[in-house]
């Protein structure tokens, strides 16, 4: 018998997602199937029973927006939410804007496997000429964050994610998941690895096979020391959730018309 149980998902569809680019920490609504993703989440999540009592997210407004659509689906708007920029996309610094598939025809499939799924590689950073590097910087979002701006990344591995998300979960999540607490955390594709990582103790090696689809929650079961009880579980339909799987693995392949 679970002790702690806690769902997890990275965000809906974004519109750069749609778009096959790096997003990272440019902020993107959702797009209108990003929307109905988010929506049928939370149709699932009422439909199963769930009943949230806080909810995470990172500062990113696809993040967000994925919550309060949860949320609403669920009947449960007043569930409160906090937010903080530790639980943020990974900083893919100087690859941020650019397509997935035009950097795989560029650079091989194999090095945009690496730039996004390996653990210990981090991309080239981003400079001040990056054309989204003041919209990044200048946002109001990061003056109030835990860190002053100078100490913001500029460039992450997911080891580099891991290192800041995790003051955030040992300080401010797992005190109100052990206080009984029945918690949401809606995040990035990246800030969930690097969290299932942790849970779960997944290898350096074996962490790179790890994809998580769009809109689909992930159910941890725990003991009392937050230990699994056995694998993460997609919650919904498998079939479809491979195929979101294999849809999401896909967008760092050269298209076939371009091979």
């Amino acid at each position: 018998m679970a002790k702690y149980r806690l769902v997890l998902l990275r965000h809906g569809e974004g519109a750069w997602t749609k778009e096959n680019r790096f997003c990272s920490w440019v902020d993107q609504k959702l797009s209108s199937d990003g929307i109905k993703e988010a929506q049928n989440c939370g149709k699932h999540l009422k439909a199963l029973g769930f009943e949230f009592d806080l909810v995470f997210t990172s500062v990113l407004s696809r993040s967000i927006q994925t919550a309060w659509l949860i949320l609403e689906e669920m009947g449960q708007e007043w569930v409160p939410i906090q937010s903080s920029w530790r639980l943020n996309e990974r900083h893919y610094g100087a690859l941020i804007g650019l397509n997935r598939a035009e950097m795989a025809l560029n650079h091989g499939e194999e090095q945009v496997k690496i730039w996004r799924r390996s653990y210990d590689v981090t991309p080239p950073p981003i400079s001040e000429s990056h054309p989204y590097y003041a919209e990044i910087y200048n946002d109001r979002r990061y003056k109030c964050s835990d860190v002053s701006q100078d100490h913001l990344p500029k460039a992450e591995s997911l080891k580099d994610v891991l290192d800041r998300l995790l003051p955030y979960w040992n300080e401010k999540i797992v005190p109100e998941l052990k206080s009984g607490k029945m918690i949401l955390i809606s995040a990035h594709g990246n800030s969930s690895r690097a969290l299932l990582k942790h849970v779960e103790g997944i290898s350096d090696e074996d962490i790179i096979n790890v994809t998580l689809p769009t809109g689909v929650p992930i159910l941890l079961e725990l003991d009392e020391n937050l230990h699994p009880l056995g694998p993460h579980q997609f919650l919904g339909d498998q079939e479809a959730i491979q195929a979101a799987i294999k849809k999401v693995e896909d967008q760092g392949k050269v298209k076939s018309a371009e091979k």
